[in-house]
């Protein structure tokens, strides 16, 4: 039995999920639920535009209940972190729990505000 890195349980979730690109992710904002998967604080000080904030350690057991989320298996949600591992991850997870729709920001946080699009503070 081999011990795997996150990085390598991250690889995995990347042949599983569907990742997006800046351009995709820019025209998703207008329609799609945008999540944010960091923690808080990282939440707080800068986020895409209309994000909903729900950290990737308590995704699963918070998603269904979220007001937002609720009766929503079938919309596309476009999930993000600040690199794109854990929103890599956290889509896989999502996909297993119904929200067929759910897709990864490749790049995240970083790379969208790095090519210099907008950011909202909470």
């Amino acid at each position: 039995f081999m011990t795997l890195t996150a990085m390598d349980l991250v690889a995995d979730a990347k042949q599983n999920i569907t990742e997006i690109d800046l351009e995709t992710a820019k025209q998703a904002i207008a329609t799609d639920l945008i999540l944010d998967v960091r923690e808080p604080a990282e939440y707080s000080a800068g986020c895409l535009p209309g994000a909903i904030n729900i950290p990737r350690g308590v995704l699963e057991f918070k998603i269904s209940s979220h007001p937002d989320f609720q009766y929503k298996q079938d919309s596309r949600i476009v999930v993000y972190c600040q690199s794109g591992g854990r929103s890599a991850l956290a889509t896989e997870a999502l996909n297993k729990l119904g929200y067929s729709n759910a897709v990864s920001l490749a790049g995240g946080f970083k790379a969208w505000s790095e090519n210099g699009l907008h950011v909202t503070q909470q």
